[in-house]
Parts: structure tokens; sequence; C-alpha cells
């Protein structure tokens, strides 16, 4: 087998691939590439970068795959898989990416369209077109666009923790991933910082605790021991702040810097003026300490409600995810929308929000609710949380069915009874009394996340089709 470079990713895809011409030209599908980065040998593997070396195992993957499906089928053999009529690079797509991959590892002939044109007759005489072939759907390239000496700086660069551990309050945590602080605070540490210490009223960031201190002795105001923004919300020891990115840009640029180090699938934009930060506090006699946060867009033309969320690793397992999951539905309440998380959401992101999805649509059918007729869209706008959501939420609790193409909730008391011991309302609850807020101001009309945008519930048609079509003999109807 021919020895491909690792530095020369470029043309190895090429070289791997063949020359799938169909009218003039080279052409280089996803698959091919991926191709001809398997085909570095064992020894080279040491030089190649983590992404490479992902690309390694999925090309071997597509093989396999490619080969097992084309094995199956009576009167191949050992063949790749189908290629549609016409074979040609850009028009096959890609299907011929993967009939490419199939045939370099395993040493057939015929990778391309236009390269063996005798080779693709062949595989077209003994196999059937209506077999289905599987596609293996492509990975998406956070790095697209880096040359390879940049791509392997920022590897190196990214691969290490370059801050151990922050200080913040009366709590140091350690740090579980990379943060790509400013250079500047970097390189008085030689790139490496053991302790960060941050000021919990303004995150602000030093790296030696006298200079903290200093700061807090004689530049930080006696009055000025919460966070920048307004408090829109308080009950007991806790309270909310709502900061805007525009007006406290260092300090929300700050709070992103640090969620990075605790968020290993979080994107950092340093544009933070779309965004409003909403940071919870536990309250004492020396100020306000932040315990977590969420963030989200001022407007969000596909209905999220929130961006971002993190609970501080000192303040974990005390209920605060939920509280901030739940300010969220309740700001969407008083918008008198429906919201969602940003989507896709992650495992984690998963984890934290189905337990209030369950909880929150059996209290609300077991407690809320007196109507013995609902669909969903009644819940959905009684709570505010999105149809796919309470979707979800009810397949998971096993209580909807799916019957002629239409959704039932089929649950009786004693049901929703169980289902409530198992998936209690946990404490500290959002008290929508305590929340002094009002929203953006938007055009009803033209947004479609707004609950009066929304279908009528059941009785609401009813009630128009008796209003429109009113008893003979009568003097109209009147809804009491």
């Amino acid at each position: 087998s021919r020895r491909i470079s690792a530095g020369v990713a470029g043309r190895a895809a090429n070289s791997g691939g063949g020359n799938a011409s169909d009218g003039g030209g080279t052409s280089t599908s996803g698959a091919e590439g991926e191709a001809a980065v398997a085909a570095v040998p064992i020894g080279g593997e040491a030089r190649l970068t983590r992404r490479q070396r992902r690309k390694v195992t999925d090309a071997v993957d597509v093989a396999a795959a490619a080969a097992a499906s084309a094995s199956s089928v009576p009167g191949t053999g050992s063949s790749p898989s189908p290629v549609p009529p016409g074979g040609g690079g850009g028009a096959a797509g890609s299907s011929h990416g993967q009939s490419t991959a199939a045939s370099s590892a395993h040493g057939g002939v015929g990778s391309g369209g236009g390269s063996n044109a005798s080779g693709t007759t062949n595989v077209q005489e003994h196999v059937e077109y209506n077999v289905v072939t599987t596609i293996a759907a492509r990975e998406l390239d956070e790095h697209e666009g880096i040359d390879e000496a940049g791509l392997r700086e920022h590897e190196e660069v990214t691969k290490v923790k370059n801050v151990s551990s922050i200080e913040m309050g009366q709590y140091r945590m350690e740090t579980w991933y990379f943060s790509p602080l400013p250079k500047e605070l970097l390189a008085s540490c030689g790139g490496i910082i053991d302790i960060l210490y941050v000021c919990e009223f303004t995150l602000s960031f030093f790296t030696r605790k006298e200079e903290l201190l200093r700061f807090q002795a004689k530049e930080l105001p006696r009055n000025r021991r919460h966070p920048p923004g307004n408090e829109i919300y308080r009950k007991s020891n806790l309270s909310m702040f709502e900061v805007d990115g525009l007006q406290e840009r260092i300090y929300c640029q700050n709070l992103c810097y640090i969620a990075k180090m605790f968020l290993d699938h979080k994107t950092l934009f340093f544009d933070v003026d779309p965004f409003l930060f909403y940071v919870l506090c536990e309250v004492d006699e020396r100020g306000y300490h932040p315990v977590g946060y969420y963030s989200k867009e001022k407007y969000s033309d596909v209905g999220y409600n929130l961006a971002c969320i993190l609970t501080f690793p000192a303040h974990q397992r005390k209920g605060y995810g939920r509280v901030l999951i739940s300010f969220s539905y309740e700001l969407s309440k008083k918008e008198e929308k429906v919201g969602s998380p940003e989507k896709p959401i992650s495992d984690m992101g998963q984890k934290a929000y189905l337990p209030y999805w369950t909880s929150t649509v059996v209290d609300f059918l077991l407690n809320q609710s007196d109507d013995s007729q609902l669909s969903i869209m009644d819940i959905s706008k009684r709570t505010s949380i999105m149809a796919e959501d309470i979707i979800f939420a009810l397949n998971r609790l096993g209580i909807l069915k799916f019957i002629n193409g239409v959704y039932f909730i089929a649950a009786d008391r004693e049901q929703l009874l169980e289902l409530a011991k198992r998936h209690p309302v946990k404490e500290p609850r959002v008290d929508p009394s305590r929340l002094h807020w009002t929203p953006f101001i938007t055009d009803v009309k033209r947004d479609k996340f707004s609950i009066h945008s929304k279908k009528p519930s059941v009785q609401q048609e009813f009630a128009l089709k008796e209003t429109k079509n009113p008893p003979s003999g009568g003097a109209g109807y009147h809804r009491g």
C-alpha cells in the first residue's frame, strides 16, 4: 500500500479516492477523503491530530458497512456498493463516496465513475436498483477552514487546561475544561494559571490573591456588592438579576469564560450584545453571591427561551438548576409565549430538563386542570412548554397513545398519583408573585410562538362553532 504523509491531508484525499470525474476536473467527496486518511500507515498515526484519528475510525466503519451491504446482495460477492446510473462524482454525491471508500479499503477496482467504466458496468449488471443503501451521516467539522498548521496549534493549546482552579468568594473549584482566556492574563503566569481569583461581585480576574483583596478594599464600592443590572426576583435567600450583554459587556464575557471552564460543548461568542444573562444569587449580610446563571437571546426566531445554563460546582445538588429552568419558563409565561431550550440539547441538558418537564406536566394534569378533555396545545399554553417537549415527556411517562394519527393522553387519577410520587415537583420553587419583570414588546401577529397565535382549545373551538351556527328558532347563541 502507498504511504501517505499525515501532513498533506488534502493531497491524500485525492490520491486515496481516485479521480471521480464526470466531464472534467478532479472531484473528491467527503467519504473519499476519509478513505484516503485511512490509508496512513500505523507508524504514522502518532503524528495525526485528533480530528484525523476520528476520520480514520469513521472511514473504517463506513468501509465495513459498505462491504457488508454489498456482500448481502445476491450475486455481488465482495463488489462495492451500487453506483447510481450516470456514476459521476458530482451527481452521485454521498453514495458515490461510500462505494469509493469500500473499494479503497478492500482493494477493489473502479473507485470512480469515470476512472474505470468497465468496473462500474459490471457492478450495475449484478445489483438491483431497488436495494436500499444506508449512507452514514457526515460529521460536522468544527475546525473547517483551518489549515493543518493552525489546527495542530489549536489542538496542542486546548488539550490541556490552562486554569487548574478558580477561587470565587469562599469557594475554590477545580476546573474541568480549557477556556480561551485573554492572552494578557495568561502571559503573566507562563500560559498556565494555578489559581484564578475572581471577584464574585464584578467577575474581575486576578492571578494573585493580593490583587483581589486590594481591588475589593479600595476600588469596589460598598454599595456595589451585587451583579450589575436589575434585580427582578427575590424570595427568602435567593435573588435573580437580569444583566444586559449590551450594557455590561465585560461582566458577561467573563461569565462566559468561567462557564467554559465547566462546559465542554459551549461555544463562546465575544459579541454578547444580543443576549440577556440571568444570574442567580444567594443573599446574606455580605452581599449577593452568584451560584449559577442562564442566558437567552433577546429575540429568538425559533422560540428558544434558554441558550446556556450552568450551576457552579460548589452549589450543585441544591436544586438551583431546576430553579433556573423554571425561571426561564416563568418569563415565557410573562411574555405569553411558549419556549424551549436551544436545540440540539446535550445529554446532560436532557437529564436536567426531563425531570422538570415530566413533573410539571403530571402536576398540571393532576392539580391544575379541571377539564376532562385536554389537548397538548392546551397544556402548552398553560405551562409555556413547547408541544414537542410535552410529547417527549408524555412518551417517557408512558401515558401518550397514538391512534389513527392522533395523540391521546390515557391516564386515570390513580395512575397520575403514582406518577406524581415518582416525579415530584421539588424545592425550591419559583414564586411567580415575587417576579417583577416586563417583557420586550414584540409584534404578536408576527410572533408565531405567542400563545395568542396558537390554535384554540377544544372548548374554544366548540364555542366558536356554536357562535357561527346558532340554534334555529332563537335569538342567537351567547356564551356565558
